[in-house]
């Protein structure tokens, strides 16, 4: 899910890339090719010119930064609407992917690698839903996580939403109508066959 949101928000920018698919669990990453340009050894990874940025969030982040214009990823045109921005960002990265979903990814879809650990499985899914209550009630009545365009907030929800999907979650309505609005969009679905080819 996270090499889908750089590619995604390249897709929104129409901005021309080359992709080149690498599982992470494939053993590509642990290359001595690769361990030179990302020492993390993780995906995604992203180069642009001198630019070498691994991270989804920072990758999209530069992305939108640097290439983005008002026609099309919502650009914060002040510092408080930025911050606010970056704080559903931080937010939904740091509640629902990284101490959730992740969670439960490692030690429940990757136990041989981290370790069975079903009562963190089950507490992180007690958590995640009651985080995305907190989002589902913030985006009653709205188009958008922020102003009245797709913005970074929105790639890095939506994503989380497909994830939780995947593992069963049962959205609200609030979640699920914007879910479904965004993923009708032809980037949205460019850069889910990118990332996916015929996945999930």
């Amino acid at each position: 899910m996270r090499t889908f949101r750089p590619i995604w928000t390249v897709e929104e920018m129409g901005l021309p890339y080359e992709h080149f698919p690498i599982g992470p669990r494939t053993g590509e990453t642990q290359t001595d090719e690769y361990t030179r340009l990302n020492p993390k050894q993780k995906v995604p990874y992203m180069k642009d010119g001198e630019v070498k940025l691994s991270e989804s969030v920072a990758i999209s982040r530069y992305l939108i930064d640097q290439y983005g214009s008002p026609d099309t990823l919502q650009l914060q045109a002040t510092v408080e609407m930025r911050a606010k921005e970056d704080e559903w960002v931080c937010y939904i990265y740091g509640e629902i992917d990284e101490t959730s979903l992740y969670v439960m990814r490692r030690h429940g879809d990757l136990p041989a690698i981290y370790g069975e650990a079903p009562q963190a499985v089950d507490a992180s899914k007690v958590y995640a839903e009651k985080h995305l209550q907190v989002v589902s009630d913030y985006m009653e009545g709205r188009e958008f996580v922020l102003g009245d365009r797709l913005g970074l907030a929105d790639i890095i929800l939506v994503s989380c939403l497909d994830w939780a999907v995947f593992y069963n979650f049962e959205l609200s309505a609030p979640l699920w109508d914007y879910r479904a609005r965004l993923r009708e969009r032809e980037a949205y679905q460019r850069a889910y066959k990118a990332n996916y080819g015929d996945g999930p």
